[in-house]
């Protein structure tokens, strides 16, 4: 029993892993089920017995890309400021790719009724930040000379973020995601924030990149295909 329910978790999992790429290479409306058992290497039926229909495929990689993140954003953190902000930031950059089937084809799935509605995860990747650039603002790294409105800076801080992989893939053929365009992310990302930041603070925002650059480097990683939750620790 214990094998079979192993079995049938790996079927599942590879299902969901596979349905991703290829919704994110392909498009959800262009990728027929065939097309998913086929390179999962099972039939269709099987396939279908684990999820009825295509939707049910989506709902539940939505669901997890929600847990992913909400899992992030409640994760306890200890440390400076400026090194807990770049590991969330390059979290949520790279979680918007490798989930941007979700976000680029949502006319193609999406529920009826949430038309003219917001999207609760991008209100709360908003707040996310929203609440970093006020812990950034109580350590005292923006500059006094200015009047910020950080809700304001938080979306356009998001903005940059969330279409910066789209860009490249758009720009430049991106197909995979390296520590090169995670690093051009950051650094397209702190282009708006460091005019807002003193000189101390932009002191500890180069100093916290500098210590990301180092921990990719002894990490030896090269290409990232699935953005985790620990990747943001």
């Amino acid at each position: 029993m214990g094998a079979a329910v192993t079995a049938q978790r790996s079927t599942r999992e590879r299902i969901l892993e596979a349905s991703r790429r290829l919704f994110n290479d392909q498009g959800y409306a262009a990728t027929p089920v065939a097309d998913i058992a086929k390179t999962v290497g099972i039939s269709t039926g099987n396939l279908t017995y684990h999820f009825p229909a295509k939707a049910d495929i989506v709902t539940e990689l939505a669901t997890r890309a929600r847990l992913e993140y909400r899992d992030v954003k409640d994760l306890p953190r200890s440390g400076p400021i400026a090194d807990i902000y770049v590991e969330i930031v390059r979290f949520a950059m790279n979680h918007a790719w490798h989930k941007r089937f979700l976000l680029r084809d949502r006319a193609q799935f999406g529920e009826p009724q949430r038309a003219g509605r917001p999207d609760p995860d991008s209100a709360a990747a908003v707040e996310m930040v929203h609440d970093l650039l006020r812990r950034v603002q109580s350590a005292g790294m923006f500059r006094n000379d200015l009047d910020l409105d950080l809700r304001v800076l938080a979306r356009s801080l998001c903005i940059v973020s969330r279409f910066w992989m789209d860009h490249l893939s758009e720009a430049e053929g991106l197909g995979q995601v390296t520590w090169a365009d995670q690093e051009r992310g950051l650094q397209h990302h702190f282009a708006v924030l460091f005019p807002c930041l003193n000189a101390a603070g932009k002191r500890e925002f180069q100093s916290a990149l500098e210590r990301l650059a180092e921990r990719h480097a002894a990490s030896g990683e090269t290409t990232s295909d699935a953005a985790t939750p620990g990747s943001a620790a």
